[in-house]
């Protein structure tokens, strides 16, 4: 029975950083409300050029290339 076997990894994320500060400069609340709440101090925001397909490309990229599974070419 043959086995499968994780060889490679990638992930991708928004560079855009909206912290929780940034959060109650435009709503009423603050930092530590929201963190006592939800545990969350910054999240990542994607931009007009940033799509989940871009993303998951990046990601998938990434993780071809940690499974050392040679060059990987775009045309």
């Amino acid at each position: 029975m043959p086995y499968a076997h994780i060889t490679g990894w990638g992930m991708a994320v928004p560079d855009t950083i909206l912290t929780n500060d940034d959060l109650a400069q435009r709503v009423d609340t603050n930092d530590q409300w929201i963190r006592e709440r939800t545990g969350i101090r910054e999240r990542h925001v994607a931009n007009d050029q940033e799509f989940p397909s871009t993303l998951g490309l990046d990601a998938s990229i990434k993780a071809l290339r940690v499974a050392n599974l040679g060059q990987l070419t775009l045309t």
